[in-house]
């Protein structure tokens, strides 16, 4: 179960970190995609990250 939560853990601060990456993108001038793209991808990345670590942080303290 270490390892099932450690990946969790892995794959939840990598989304996070894409999502970052695009917020930080959405506040700059003149990007391409449009921002509308750019918000769903950043709500999409940070819900599923989000979810990743709930989940690693359920394993690692009631599993």
């Amino acid at each position: 179960m270490k390892l099932a939560a450690t990946l969790f853990f892995i794959f939840g601060a990598i989304l996070l970190w894409g999502a970052i990456k695009y917020f930080l993108r959405l506040t700059s001038p003149g990007v391409y995609p449009p921002k509308q793209i750019l918000k769903k991808r950043t709500f999409a990345l940070a819900g599923g990250g989000g979810i990743c670590l709930l989940i690693a942080v359920i394993i690692t303290y009631f599993l």
